[in-house]
C-alpha cells in the first residue's frame, strides 16, 4: 500500500524558514508516513525553489495567493490524506505518530496541531495560551496549526477557498467544531511578525481582522490591510 499522506507546503520567498519546516518532516518520512511533499511556489525571488528541489520535493508553480497555491497543491496530490502546512511553521518530533493513530482512529475528523512560537519572550507564552484556548472554544485553530484532512472529507466540504485572505478560517468553519481533532503535537511557529510589531498590539490587530471578517468584511478588502 503506498504511503498515506501528502503534505502540501504553500511559499513565496521562504527560503529562511523553508529548511527547517522540511527537516521537522524526517519522522514521517522515516515512518513511511510520507508519501510525497509538495512544495506551490508563488514564484519566489529568493531561492525557495531550490531549496525545496534539493530536498526532494514536488515542487509547483502557481499565482502567488495562499488560497490558489493551496488549491493547486491539493489537485496535484496524490495521498489519500492531506496535510497543509506553513513554510514557517515546523513539527515537533511526535507529530508523525500523532497523525498515524489518527488516520487509523479518528478518520472521518479533521485535525490540528497545538500551537507554539518559536520565542523565548513572555508574549509568545501569553499569546500560544490564548490562540488554543481560542482554538478548541470556537473551532477556530490559526492556520499555523496546519490542517490535516482526508482526501474524501476535503472534496466533500469542497476545499480552500479561492481567496487572499481567511482561506484558513473558512475552510475550518465547513470542516466543523465537533469534526477537528486537536493533536498532541507542537506547531512551533515563526515569531517575526510578533517581534517586528509587539505581542499584543500585533495580536489584537489580527483579533480584530477576524472579528471584521467574521462579521462580514470581504477576505479581498481584508487583505488589503494586512502587513
Amino acid at each position: 500500500m503506498p504511503a498515506p499522506l501528502s503534505v502540501i507546503i504553500p511559499t513565496l520567498n521562504a527560503a529562511r524558514d523553508l529548511p527547517l519546516c522540511l527537516e521537522s518532516l524526517m519522522p514521517g518520512l522515516d515512518s513511511g508516513l510520507i508519501r510525497e511533499v509538495i512544495v506551490t511556489d508563488g514564484f519566489s525571488e529568493d531561492g525557495t525553489e531550490s531549496l525545496a528541489e534539493a530536498a526532494g520535493a514536488v515542487l509547483l508553480k502557481a499565482a502567488k495567493g495562499r488560497g490558489r497555491q493551496l488549491i493547486a497543491g491539493a489537485e496535484a496530490a496524490r495521498g489519500e490524506w492531506l496535510l497543509f502546512l506553513h513554510a514557517d511553521t515546523a513539527l515537533s518530533r511526535e507529530w508523525a505518530e500523532r497523525v498515524s493513530d489518527h488516520i487509523s482512529h479518528r478518520p472521518d475528523n479533521a485535525a490540528v496541531f497545538r500551537l507554539k512560537y518559536r520565542s523565548d519572550e513572555k508574549g509568545a507564552r501569553w499569546l500560544e495560551s490564548r490562540a488554543n484556548r481560542r482554538a478548541r472554544w470556537l473551532g477556530l485553530p490559526y492556520g499555523d496549526q496546519g490542517l490535516l484532512i482526508s482526501r474524501q472529507k476535503y472534496d466533500q466540504i469542497g476545499g480552500f477557498p479561492d481567496v487572499r485572505l481567511m482561506e484558513d478560517v473558512m475552510i475550518v468553519q465547513a470542516v466543523g467544531k465537533k469534526n477537528l481533532t486537536f493533536l498532541d503535537a507542537e506547531a512551533r511557529t515563526s515569531a517575526a511578525k510578533y517581534e517586528r510589531d509587539g505581542w499584543r498590539k500585533r495580536a489584537w490587530k489580527n483579533s480584530w481582522m477576524l472579528a471584521r471578517f467574521l462579521l462580514g468584511v470581504s477576505p479581498d478588502k481584508l487583505a488589503k490591510e494586512y502587513t
